[in-house]
């Protein structure tokens, strides 16, 4: 089974955890963009939607969904997002696509966050993929010696600018053993504005694609 066939599978299982008069976070990447060409089909559903990036909201709006800030809001009913990694334990790694920081807030806005994605994205340990980190322009060099000393390599994406204006250092070579700790430790960085490390807030449901079909990892209590 190809990779997209295992994302639409994905995206096709998580629209039953849609419930009436869901007030709806949406993520960012191509993943999430098969979801939303299914969301029409729910729309009686969904009374209210966010969106993590201003490309998700331009998708949405393209189905004909009243885009609304976070600030509308209290909090979000459901987040649904993808991942760059997860891990068994629900923690992830997000932001190859820039938009870490926004989908951060979501998440945590959310009272439940589901993350869809396909085995290729499940690891043991996090930190193959590159560590995207959002940086205030102006601190980029301080926060990639800081990196250094932390045994990373930072790499500067280059022609890219977040939705917030900011800049990315993408960060290879961590060995991440504890993401909770390292998140909080890159978050104390002066001039980072988000490590897309989701520990603190991690998945409280994973759903998985693979060739057998779609399974669902849940956070323990």
């Amino acid at each position: 089974m190809d990779q997209n066939t295992k994302k639409f599978n994905v995206a096709k299982a998580v629209i039953e955890y849609i419930h009436n008069d869901c007030i709806l976070g949406m993520g960012t990447g191509s993943t999430v963009n098969f979801l939303i060409e299914m969301l029409p089909d729910v729309r009686n559903k969904i009374s209210g939607i966010a969106s993590s990036s201003l490309e998700t909201e331009r998708l949405l709006k393209s189905k004909g969904f009243d885009v609304q800030p976070l600030s509308d809001f209290g909090n979000m009913d459901l987040y649904i997002d993808g991942a760059d990694e997860a891990t068994k334990n629900l923690h992830l790694i997000k932001g190859g696509g820039g938009a870490l920081t926004r989908e951060k807030i979501i998440a945590s806005s959310s009272r439940k966050f589901i993350c869809i994605i396909d085995d290729s994205k499940l690891v043991d340990k996090l930190g193959q993929f590159p560590l995207p980190i959002e940086v205030i322009p102006m601190a980029r060099s301080y926060v990639s010696r800081e990196i250094i000393a932390r045994k990373g390599q930072p790499i500067f994406r280059e022609n890219f600018i977040t939705d917030n204006g900011n800049e990315i250092i993408d960060v290879h070579n961590l060995d991440i053993v504890n993401p909770l700790t390292m998140e909080e430790n890159i978050n104390q960085i002066t001039g980072v504005v988000t490590v897309g490390l989701f520990a603190k807030r991690k998945a409280d449901i994973l759903l998985l694609s693979n060739d057998d079909g779609v399974s669902e990892i849940r956070t323990e209590k």
